[in-house]
Parts: structure tokens; C-alpha cells; sequence
């Protein structure tokens, strides 16, 4: 059984496992600038600058990820009409969201016409929100059916090891779906702040605790069991 550095190594090997780690130096550091800024300018400067590298790098590891949703939508869109229509919907949100997060990150970094960044923004976040509405709307119908296929299984008084099993699967699906959820409203969050700003959502803590919990329950969707 692999001992808990075998799977720390395992997590970061993928994308999405430093991706979540990077996620969390953003969100920590965004947190610290906006604490020390008053009293210690120069920390926050430095908290700032972490802030940024973070935000950059994340974008320049997600180069090429929309081609994600394009194969989920080509190998595995759905069971249902439902849930195939919400899986495209849902996926092309998000392709929409990685594939304009390139030239933001040019744009960003100077290889673009700095003036495109905000126009490429607003885009990459306007896909992300749809991408993660539909998303969550899915998360939800599956997390309903699975409650009802629980329920079926428990009807049964003396249950088989066959549907013990399938019982601790739903419940471990129902688990990562939830954290799916609670990700993709976070997220959806800070995608709102981009594309219509309030104060709500604009605020530091709103964006730095929705950035937090979106980088923890991807940890705990990516950590190897």
C-alpha cells in the first residue's frame, strides 16, 4: 500500500494535482496581502508578487486542457438525453473557458497586446460560469439518482456483499460529486466577480475562501485512494 509521501508524489505527477497545490499559494497569498497591507507594505508587495507567479504559472499548466471537455464529449457525454445535453453545454463552457485562458495568459505575460487581457478575460470567465452551471445542474440529477438508487438497495433486509458494495460505491460517488459541487460554486463565484463586479464577490475574503475551497476539494478529488 503506497504510505502517504507515494501519494503526495502521485498527486503532484498530475495536472490537476499541482494545479490544486498552486491554486492553494494564490489564494493563501491573495489572503496574507490583503491582512499585512496596511501595517506591512512591503510583505504585501511580496505576498502580491507570489499572488501573481501563482495566478501565471496556473494558466501556462493549463495550456491545452480545453481539449478535455472536447474528449469527454467524444468518448463519454452522458447516459441519458439529459444528461448528455447538460454534458455539452457544460463542456463547452469550459473549453470555451481553457481555450480564451491562453491568449489571457499571452496578454498577461506580454507576448499579446496587453489591451486584449480584459476583453480575454471577460470571455474565459463568461465560458467558465455557463460551464460551471450546467455542471453543477448534473452534479445535482446524479446525486438525486444515486439517493434513490441507495434507497432501493436498503429496501433489501438481508443485503448481499454484492450490494454492500454497491452501496459504499454510490456513497463514495456521492462524496466526490458534493466536493465537485462546492468547487464549482466557488469558483463560479470568482468567475462572477470577473464578468459582472460587486462588492460581494469582489471582496478579498469572498475570493480568497472561494479560491481555497475550490483548491481543497480538488485535493480531495485527486488524491489517490
Amino acid at each position: 500500500m503506497n504510505d502517504t509521501v507515494d501519494k503526495l508524489v502521485i498527486f503532484l505527477a498530475k495536472r490537476d494535482g499541482i494545479d490544486k497545490l498552486v491554486k492553494t499559494f494564490q489564494y493563501v497569498s491573495k489572503l496574507v496581502n490583503w491582512h499585512v497591507e496596511a501595517t506591512q507594505p512591503d510583505i504585501a508587495k511580496r505576498f502580491k508578487q507570489w499572488e501573481v507567479a501563482s495566478g501565471l504559472s496556473r494558466k501556462a499548466f493549463r495550456t491545452g486542457r480545453f481539449l478535455t471537455g472536447f474528449n469527454v464529449l467524444r468518448r463519454n457525454p452522458g447516459s441519458t438525453l439529459s444528461l448528455r445535453l447538460l454534458a455539452v453545454l457544460a463542456n463547452a463552457g469550459e473549453m470555451v473557458y481553457f481555450f480564451f485562458d491562453h491568449f489571457l495568459w499571452l496578454a498577461r505575460i506580454g507576448t499579446l497586446d496587453a489591451n486584449l487581457a480584459k476583453k480575454m478575460s471577460y470571455i474565459s470567465a463568461f465560458g467558465e460560469s455557463v460551464g460551471y452551471v450546467f455542471f453543477i445542474i448534473a452534479d445535482f440529477i446524479l446525486l438525486r439518482e444515486g439517493v434513490k438508487a441507495e434507497r432501493k438497495l436498503r429496501r433489501s433486509k438481508e443485503k448481499s456483499t454484492e450490494e454492500e458494495k454497491e452501496i459504499q460505491k454510490i456513497r463514495t460517488d456521492r462524496i466526490m460529486r458534493l466536493m465537485a459541487v462546492a468547487a464549482n460554486v466557488a469558483d463560479l463565484l470568482i468567475a462572477v466577480a470577473e464578468i459582472e463586479p460587486n462588492p460581494f464577490c469582489n471582496h478579498t475574503i469572498t475570493l480568497g475562501i472561494s479560491g481555497l475551497v475550490s483548491a481543497w476539494a480538488g485535493w480531495y478529488r485527486n488524491w489517490p485512494s
